[in-house]
């Protein structure tokens, strides 16, 4: 039995052993697999979103990378972020008071606190706050709340497409405090059917932070196993207020995130720059 991950013009299978679950939602499908490589995986409308495999990659570049910029974090919000990956990794900051979860799928929360208690644990922590809300309503009328927002939601399609509007990257900033950061998964560059996406993704950033980079790194069940992430800021830019020692005292344990790859995760290859240039000057122009 396979499973497939599609781009337009093509498909990568992998292996698995049985399903596990499937079922509707109200906002998507949902399912289990057993694979041999990976592990664990879940998919939502035949995308798969992670593994057990692998899911630390995606959960430690999204925390550990503001967190290592940021000094004084006291309270988090993550859009979407029902699985608890995101959740788990913050809770290893003791400093953070807060961490709020919006996430409109219900039923997808009890399905990673059912086959996937490794990492849905942390939704338990007294830290944590759940609300089954649309991430955008939530947002709005909040103001100067939050010091990071991670924009932890799947494809600007279907239900959370509204996440990924200019709508809801002003919202952001408005429920920021004045040195907040925002962190947003960017998608691949690499395919075309996903280039206009990128683009537009960065202009309407661009256009609403005074600080906006991109960063990479190499998730193995992600389209093209090359991932971006956006950073945003009110105030801290991620290399020039970085702090490697800082950080490095704290002692978490990770398998993916270091202080040299922070570093080098800024480092893009040209086509991307290239791609990001051109946002940032179409959005110039549109001024």
């Amino acid at each position: 039995m396979n499973m497939w991950i599609y781009t337009a013009n093509g498909q990568i299978s992998m292996r698995v052993s049985r399903e596990l679950f499937s079922a509707e939602s109200e906002y998507q499908k949902i399912e289990v697999f057993e694979s041999p490589d990976y592990g664990r995986l879940i998919a939502l409308d035949g995308d798969v979103i992670f593994s057990t495999a692998d899911e630390f990659i995606y959960n430690e570049m999204v925390v550990h990378v503001p967190m290592a910029v940021h000094p004084n974090v006291k309270n988090v919000l993550i859009i979407g972020g029902g699985d608890g990956g995101v959740a788990r990794e913050l809770t290893a900051y003791p400093e953070i008071e807060t961490i709020d979860v919006v996430e409109p799928d219900e039923m997808f929360v009890q399905v990673c606190r059912e086959y996937f208690p490794e990492v849905a644990d942390s939704l338990n922590n007294p830290k944590v706050n759940i609300t089954y809300q649309d991430g955008l309503r939530f947002l709005r009328g909040r103001q100067a709340e939050y010091d990071i927002i991670i924009n932890d939601s799947t494809d600007p399609f279907g239900h959370t497409e509204g996440l990924f509007t200019k709508e809801f990257y002003g919202s952001c900033y408005r429920a920021l405090k004045d040195d907040g950061i925002m962190i947003y998964q960017h998608g691949s560059p690499f395919f075309d059917e996903d280039e206009t996406a990128f683009r537009t993704m960065h202009r309407k950033v661009y256009r609403s932070f005074p600080i906006s980079r991109v960063y990479q790194a190499h998730i193995p069940t992600c389209p093209s196993g090359y991932w971006m992430f956006g950073f945003a800021s009110k105030k801290y830019h991620p290399i020039n207020d970085f702090n490697p020692a800082r950080w490095n005292a704290r002692g978490i344990k990770t398998w993916y995130y270091t202080t040299n790859l922070h570093l080098g995760a800024f480092m893009l290859p040209k086509y991307v720059e290239d791609l990001l240039i051109e946002a940032e000057n179409a959005a110039d122009k549109a001024k």
